[in-house]
């Protein structure tokens, strides 16, 4: 191998090595065939022409060049391996020396950075992570990515120096991490190196000294300058309590000269006590004399290695703002108090801090439990387990929301559905020192209001536009404001003319050529009338022959609402039903004329008949055979029955005319009640009908018209003997009560349907119902008519086939 390396070196030496062998080749060859010519030399010689002569001395002299070539390059590899051994041995001398001070070099931890002259890239040694440990070795030439750039400018700026002008430097500088590194620049030969390298334990602490030296001298200087700058007193004492520093603002408090002279006086703001009697905290208030003027100090004291400091910072003005504060807090708690909405305000903590009565009345919550001041999900816990929050699926998460508000900068509105039925609107404000404040007001009343103004605002657009009625509203300015289908059907009017809110001129125009000009006149005086807003009525007769009937109502805000009717169907009616009532009012006063003169007519010979009937009935007539006795008693009660109805009609009419005056006097009720039942026996006898008296032993007298009372009762036995079923009890009672008598009649019979109860009281109505009763239907009018002369009234309470009760009342004023 280092014959071949050698070689490789040297390179042109191999072609004169390879000649000699080929001669000393050949020359043996030459030698060996001598023999076989059976010569000697040199005979040989002799013999061989002398240019193969020539060739064999020229091989000759090439064999021995061969052969002293092959001794001088077998010398020659000689000297070169020892060279090559010794060039080896000093190789690894130097390489032994570089690794040594390699070694040494990074034996402390630093990078040496070394920058050629010929301005290539400059060169890297140590360990570079101690600078970058992220970034690549490469990026360490880049100071500001792990300097701050203030050190990394600085460091740059005397790098270039180096490099330019060879001008060395060591400064100390920090990097991102923290780390004190030294870098020292120097010029070696033609390179420029930089060395950096971390600060030992010594120098680091040194250097950090010197740092934090510098830093307290500059945080000192700070300090005193604002102690100087401060407005409040500010003093030093020493173990013995002498003042041994104080400020500017000390001595203006004292009105000293300067702070030298409080120091050297030992001139006190507070005395010495009053400075000691602190609370636990070293602070209190004070008042003192500063500049001449009472002030409240805040003072705080605080111990110091060598004694004590202090500061009395002025409070007056917070002391009155306090005061201030509370006034107006107490105010406001009294206002709150008073207030209809419910108020609560928790603290930072989330503790109920105030609440006003409003609040306490809403949930029904026990004030020993308010006053303790509970938590905000404590409330809430008491208010859910009363069922009285908002019916909730997850309350935690609820009221995790709902305590969103402690973390919120504005305020949020809640609406909460109570189990009772009430709606809340719940506000919750954020509090500027931290915590909430609720309010709570009930708005359940409103919503109902709303939700009813709507559906009233609904309904009444609905109805208006779904009325016949023509409607129409004009505002304070004489415009239409607004107006129903019928309205613009009325007159004709399109949408959009509508829609246009004309003024009520030109409204009265378009509606003028249907006439009514005198109508729409008092109509537009009254729209736009300023003073006199009085109602307007009328009719107008358009010449189409329609007949309205229209109206202005006054509104509050300024407005008139107008009305139009279409009356012309009920005005061509009424006009009918005039004539109509004209002639039966006529017809009605020719039937009263006529029943009355009829009735007085029919008096006088009924009167006659009767009383040739009573004649010939007496024995002293003469005698009658059985058969017209029968006949004679026959035209006795029937001329008879005649005559009460004859009475009846001329009572009626009597009344109908006014002319009745009753007697009233006083009676025994219970004298008249048999006086009445004696005048139905026959008939009682006859169909086999009881009747029962029922009145109380005290009921007594009354005042009234007892012939009149008498024929009520005697009207209302016949008419419920009439619809009496054999067999059956037909009952008149009596009753006093403290202003009227109450008398009755009851039957059993087939009882009165709903529908003829208020016609059984008109003239001439009769209804059988099925019974033998037979009337002409005056017996219940009369009852009516000579009740309602004494101020009373009738009435009847009946089913059908539970029998009949006819009831009067006689009030005892009307009576007296």
């Amino acid at each position: 191998m280092p014959g071949s390396s050698r070689s490789t070196k040297l390179g042109g030496c191999s072609s004169p090595t390879r000649a000699p062998v080929a001669g000393v080749a050949a020359l043996a060859v030459a030698t060996s065939a001598w023999p076989a010519l059976g010569a000697t030399p040199t005979d040989s010689l002799a013999l061989i022409p002398w240019h193969e002569l020539a060739a064999l001395a020229l091989v000759l002299g090439i064999a021995l060049f061969a052969v002293v070539s092959a001794a001088l390059l077998l010398r020659t590899r000689a000297g070169a391996a020892a060279e090559r051994t010794t060039y080896r041995s000093e190789i690894d001398a130097l390489r032994a020396s570089a690794v040594e001070a390699r070694m040494l070099l990074l034996s402390e931890p630093q990078v040496l950075i070394v920058w050629p002259a010929d301005g290539r890239d400059p060169d890297l040694i140590g360990d570079t992570a101690l600078l970058v440990p992220e970034d690549p070795p490469a990026r360490i030439g880049a100071f500001e990515t792990w300097l701050a750039p203030d050190a990394a400018a600085a460091l740059d700026t005397a790098v270039t120096a180096l490099r330019a002008e060879g001008q060395g430097f060591s400064k100390t500088v920090t990097t991102r991490q923290g780390r004190q590194i030294e870098a020292t620049g120097r010029a070696v030969g033609s390179r420029a190196v930089l060395r950096l390298r971390d600060l030992s334990p010594i120098k680091r602490e040194l250097s950090e000294a010197a740092a934090q030296n510098e830093k307290l001298q500059r945080e000192l200087e700070t300090v005193g300058s604002l102690i100087e700058a401060l407005p409040s007193p500010v003093w030093a004492r020493d173990q013995a309590g002498r003042l041994v520093f104080v400020n500017k603002a000390y001595a203006r408090a004292v009105e000293a000269a300067d702070a030298g002279a409080v120091v050297q006086g030992g001139i006190e703001l507070f005395d010495a006590a009053a400075e000691r009697a602190t609370n636990g905290d070293g602070r209190a208030r004070r008042a003192a004399m500063v500049g001449g003027h009472r002030r409240v100090l805040d003072v705080v004291a605080v111990p110091t290695p060598h004694g004590s400091a202090g500061i009395g910072i002025d409070a007056t003005e917070v002391e009155t703002l306090h005061r201030d504060v509370d006034r107006m807090v107490d105010a406001h708690r009294r206002t709150l108090d008073q207030l209809a909405t419910a108020v609560a305000a928790f603290n930072a903590e989330r503790r109920l801090t105030f609440y006003n009565a409003a609040y306490r009345g809403l949930w029904d919550l026990d004030p020993g439990f308010l006053d303790q001041g509970p938590s905000d999900s404590a409330v809430l816990d008491v208010l859910r387990s009363t069922h009285k929050l908002p019916e909730q699926r997850d309350f935690r998460e609820w009221r995790r929301e709902l305590h969103q508000a402690y973390e919120a900068l504005e305020g949020k509105q809640h609406e909460w559905h109570l189990p009772d039925g009430r709606t809340l609107r719940v506000v919750t404000t954020p509090n500027p020192e931290g915590g909430v404040t609720y309010l709570f007001e009930d708005v359940t009343e409103r919503l109902d209001l709303e939700r009813r103004f709507d559906a009233l605002i609904r309904v009444q657009g609905e109805t208006l536009d779904n009325l016949g009625e023509a409607v129409a509203v004009f505002g304070s300015d004489g415009r239409l404001r607004l107006s129903n289908p019928a309205f613009a059907r009325l007159w004709g009017l399109a949408s959009d003319t509508l829609a246009e809110h004309p003024h009520i001129e030109t409204l009265m125009q378009l509606c003028l050529r249907l006439g009514a000009e005198t109508a729409w006149e008092r109509l537009r005086r009254a729209v736009t009338a300023l003073d006199d807003r009085a109602p307007v009525a009328g009719r107008m007769e358009r010449q189409d022959g329609l007949i309205l009937d229209c109206a202005t109502v006054p509104l509050p805000d300024g407005g008139t609402l107008v009305t139009f009717i279409d009356v012309t169907a009920s005005v061509n009616v009424e006009r009918a039903l005039v004539d109509r009532n004209q002639a039966l009012v006529a017809a009605e006063r020719l039937k009263q004329d006529f029943v009355q003169h009829m009735s007085y007519e029919l008096r006088s010979p009924l009167t006659n008949i009767i009383g040739f009937t009573y004649f010939l009935g007496d024995p002293g007539i003469g005698s009658l055979n059985p058969r017209q006795r029968e006949y004679l008693g026959y035209i006795t009660s029937s001329t008879n029955a005649l005559l009460a109805i004859v009475d009846n009609i001329l009572d009626l009419a009597t009344i109908e005319a006014g002319a009745m005056k009753l007697d009233l006097a006083s009676f025994d009720i219970r004298d008249s009640m048999r006086a009445a039942a004696e005048g139905v026996q026959d008939r009682l006898a006859q169909d086999q009908i009881s009747l029962e008296l029922r009145s109380a032993p005290d009921v007594g007298a009354f005042v009234a018209d007892e012939r009149r009372i008498r024929q009520v009762l005697f009207n209302l036995l016949s008419n419920a003997i009439g619809f009496s079923p054999k067999g059956g009890t037909v009952v008149l009672a009596a009753e006093r009560r403290p202003d009227a008598l109450v008398l009755s009649v009851t039957d059993q019979g087939p009882g009165i349907p709903p529908e003829m109860k208020d016609r059984v009281f008109d003239w001439f109505e009769s209804h059988p119902l099925g019974s033998r009763h037979r009337g002409v239907g005056l017996g219940l009018s009369i009852v009516r008519s000579f009740i309602a002369l004494h101020g009373g009234a009738v009435r009847i309470d009946s089913e059908v086939g539970r029998g009949t009760t006819v009831i009067c009342e006689l009030p005892v004023q009307a009576s007296s």
